[in-house]
């Protein structure tokens, strides 16, 4: 059986603190926060009126796209995921053909709400109105889950496995395993992989009305977000896009490809609903099942990882995260890792928030840093019953990181585990 090694070679980022990643990059170690207030969610007696949007602006889109890309893209989700599929594209020293078809290479780009974007306003209300006939024919592509990775095939011309998966938010991380799955089978040379979230009073607003975001930062948006806080309330809506180049070892080498970590295990499952899961609680013991799986497939002991690139949104969930990688790691409180979320930055970014928060991970683990957790006034003293405070960094601090672990966790109950290990010649 066909048993490939998978690496990473290029990375690519839309968030709502930087525009790819070399600003991305800037943005971590700075601590600059993406988080503003918008003057829509107040007028619309929002809870909650900040969210994190990323800034696209004409001269960053012309990077990248040609003038039907500039002029009939409407939908954010999907503008965010090409400018972040192209950068990763290119960030690996790939590049396409306008009439030739790459059957070696596919991808997996994941979304969450595209109906739900704010640029589908219009579309709803042409219909409502009786002008369905003034559409055109993008309403569709635009809306449809698979939208973000057809427009994006549509100038690389990937003739491998294409596929849009949806999975809340482990739907980033999930898109990596999937990829890393189908080339470990030999099935292709390389995997475009990432995810998607747009934004707007649609997706704002129906989260506001679960009453689990943030609503005493209207004044305060950049210290709204406060994952392991004391003080926290709820997550902070965001938007954005991560990609990354999936190759395998041997197709990365033969072209002399810069690597930048290989993926040494994944695993993903469901809590099924049971033992206190629910459509927005997990079942910790297929968090902890799910943890413990990658770090077996990847044969790494926990006393290897470095660093965890935490989900930790901000709720009340923050606490039972920490215990739940405290049993999974079974070290002691002084070998439990470094953690930290790039989410008190760009807030909770749904199905984009796993593939961001990849790309942060493997920037950290290039750069030899670990980003702070910031907002932090004080830790939940939940969460340092259970491991040392100074495991939480609240700054940038220099680290060499070996190797690391990201995991994501879902409304439905799912989980998604990946162990990556920074690549090393040999």
């Amino acid at each position: 059986m066909i048993n490939n090694r998978v690496v990473i070679t290029g990375i690519g980022v839309v968030a709502p603190n930087a525009l790819g990643a070399a600003d991305f990059e800037v943005a971590l170690k700075e601590g600059r926060s993406g988080i503003r207030f918008f003057e829509e969610s107040q007028s619309l007696n929002f809870r909650c009126q900040i969210a994190a949007r990323p800034l696209i602006t004409d001269a960053y889109k012309a990077r990248y796209f040609d003038d039907y890309y500039q002029n009939k893209l409407e939908n954010k989700a999907i503008i965010y995921a090409c400018l972040a599929g192209f950068e990763a594209w290119e960030n690996a020293g790939l590049s396409y053909s306008n009439d030739q078809i790459d059957f070696d290479s596919g991808m997996v780009i994941g979304s969450g709400a595209l109906g739900m974007d704010s640029t589908t306003a219009d579309i709803w209300s042409k219909i409502i109105s009786g002008n369905n006939k003034r559409l055109g024919s993008r309403a569709i592509p635009q809306c449809m889950s698979s939208g973000a990775a057809a427009y994006l095939n549509k100038i690389l011309g990937l003739g491998n496995r294409v596929l849009s998966n949806s999975s809340a938010c482990i739907t980033g991380t999930e898109s990596v395993l999937l990829g890393y799955e189908h080339l470990k089978l030999g099935k292709a040379k390389r995997m475009l992989c990432g995810s998607t979230e747009g934004d707007g009073i649609f997706i704002w607003g129906a989260f506001d009305a679960m009453r689990i975001l943030t609503s005493d930062s209207n004044e305060d948006p950049t210290n709204g977000s406060r994952p392991m806080c004391n003080s926290r309330l709820g997550f902070i809506p965001g938007s954005g896009s991560g990609a990354m180049v999936l190759e395998t070892l041997e197709s990365a080498q033969s072209r002399g490809a810069k690597i930048y970590a290989e993926i040494l295990g994944a695993d993903v499952n469901s809590g099924g609903f049971r033992d206190g899961g629910s459509m927005t609680a997990p079942n910790s013991n297929a968090v902890i099942h799910c943890m413990k799986n990658s770090l077996h497939q990847a044969k790494v002991s926990s006393d290897e990882i470095d660093l965890i690139s935490g989900h930790l949104t901000g709720t009340k969930g923050d606490s039972t995260e920490i215990k739940n990688w405290k049993k999974a790691l079974g070290c002691t409180q002084d070998q439990f890792p470094l953690i930290n979320t790039a989410k008190s930055m760009i807030g909770h970014c749904i199905a984009g928030a796993g593939s961001i928060e990849l790309v942060a991970t493997l920037i950290q683990m290039e750069k030899s840093f670990v980003h702070g957790n910031y907002n932090i006034k004080e830790v939940d003293p939940d969460i340092t019953a259970e491991i040392p405070l100074d495991r939480i960094p609240m700054k940038t601090v220099d680290k060499e990181i070996n190797t690391a672990i990201k995991a994501n966790f879902a409304f439905g109950d799912l989980n998604c585990s990946i162990v990556l290990r920074k690549w090393q010649d040999g």
